[in-house]
């Protein structure tokens, strides 16, 4: 079974963990992600800025170690991006931003990856508010 899963949560939300944790679940249990999709507060974990204390979990490292390991799509919604000051180099460029603070493995993109996802999916599942 194909999953598309979109979180809308940031780091601090547990349905950021929750999330995580069932897309981990899905792989092993043999399922396969078509994509995730990261929109609102969610696009905070694609920061490579972010430091957390060091009795805290660093959810954002989690998350991009998963994708990592599993060669997973991992997209960002642009405009949710921009508004919170999440940008690749190719944005930090085009806005004249001086520095990028997001790139591999995450990808900056539209909504329509998320309308893609669903449609090529069994299943699609939303994390968050």
């Amino acid at each position: 079974m194909k999953f598309a899963i979109a979180l809308l949560a940031g780091p601090q939300d547990p349905a950021a963990r929750s999330a995580l944790s069932f897309a981990q679940a899905v792989l092993a249990g043999g399922h396969q992600i078509s994509r995730l999709f990261f929109y609102r507060d969610a696009v905070h974990l694609a920061s490579s800025l972010a430091v957390h204390p060091q009795d805290e979990a660093d959810l954002a490292r989690q998350w991009r170690d998963f994708i990592c390991d599993n060669q997973l799509d991992a997209v960002v919604c642009i405009a949710a991006a921009l508004r919170r000051g999440v940008l690749n180099e190719a944005e930090a460029y085009r806005w004249e931003r001086p520095a990028a603070n997001s790139g591999e493995p995450w990808e900056l993109s539209g909504l329509g990856q998320w309308v893609d996802a669903m449609q090529t999916a069994d299943r699609a599942v939303t994390f968050g508010t």
